[in-house]
């Protein structure tokens, strides 16, 4: 028994925001953000939009893709930092928007690593039997946490929404192959939000020491990725894709010469869309499926990290 993507789908806030809009209210530059990460774009949430509407309309383009309805689905797993609310979980919301009356539902929260924890999670409950087909989702409005005078900070993240239908099948030549994932709770004042409901009682703002995640992120994600292939018996030359966390260009760069991968293979997003956190690696899974990239019986390597720190990889053979 395999868990098998046959949908994807994603969501971006109707508010484009290039770098030289940015500069008119943030001490920075279009040169100054593309030299250090390579975003040129974000997109940012209006109001209304919020985690779990961006979610919703993600989860519909992949529930639509799969060529199912809402009332096929009965596992949605949300990966997100920036819930609606501090409870309910956010994945709750999205059934209801959805349709659905009633399946499994709840949020996971693994920052920039989250969707590979929600791939996991569901992985694991599909393959144990327990339930047919899944919604795995990263969602983020991480704008809302953002403190807007940190220059170092603000120009790095967006707002958006990738999600994946996960079906359990039996069939050995497609599916996830093998997960790993990791975290490391000492380096929590590297990346980190400074309030919560138990400490503060307030939401909070991001807070990075940026040259220090870059220097973990290069090395635990080339790691993982080496450790993710040997436990499905392959290598770096089996990939024919690699779908990272869209974090920073430099990291992405430096991450694939580190597995000998060309630059090819690599699905980047981030020049269009910034750092969108736990929606990043689906973001960029739809936008290579639907431009044709990525084929099926393709071999995709997903990775990602982030906060706590956590990070992972996933093997998938599309």
């Amino acid at each position: 028994m395999r868990a098998v993507i046959t949908g994807t789908g994603s969501a971006l806030p109707a508010r484009r925001v290039s770098n030289a809009e940015l500069a008119d209210t943030v001490d920075t530059s279009d040169e100054w953000i593309v030299e250090r990460t390579g975003i040129r774009f974000r997109h940012i949430a209006a109001p209304e939009e919020t985690t779990a509407t961006l979610g919703a309309d993600a989860a519909k383009a992949a529930i639509a893709a799969a060529g199912i309805t809402p009332q096929d689905i009965d596992l949605i797993v949300l990966a997100t930092a920036t819930p609606d609310q501090t409870f309910p979980a956010s994945a709750t919301k999205v059934q209801a928007m959805l349709g659905i009356d009633d399946c499994v539902a709840f949020d996971v929260a693994a920052v920039c690593s989250g969707f590979l924890y929600a791939l996991q999670v569901a992985d694991s409950m599909l393959r144990a039997g327990v339930h047919r087909r899944a919604l795995v989702i990263g969602s983020e409005t991480f704008s809302r946490i953002l403190d807007w005078e940190d220059r170092g900070t603000c120009v790095l993240f967006g707002d958006g929404a990738g999600a994946i239908v996960l079906e359990a099948q039996e069939d050995d030549s497609r599916g996830v192959l093998a997960t790993r994932l990791h975290a490391d709770g000492r380096h929590n004042q590297l990346l980190y939000v400074d309030g919560g409901p138990s400490t503060t009682g307030t939401v909070g703002k991001l807070r990075m020491k940026g040259k220090e995640v870059f220097r973990h992120a290069v090395v635990n994600l080339a790691n993982v990725l080496e450790e993710s292939l040997a436990a499905a018996g392959l290598t770096p030359d089996d990939i024919d894709w690699l779908v990272p966390h869209q974090a920073n260009a430099r990291i992405l760069e430096a991450t694939a010469r580190k597995l000998s991968l060309p630059p090819e293979k690599v699905i980047i997003t981030v020049d269009q869309h910034a750092n969108t956190s736990a929606a990043s690696v689906p973001l960029a899974l739809d936008a290579a499926v639907r431009d044709g990239r990525i084929k099926r019986g393709d071999l995709l390597v997903l990775e990602a990290m982030g906060g706590g720190f956590t990070w992972g990889a996933a093997v998938v053979r599309f």
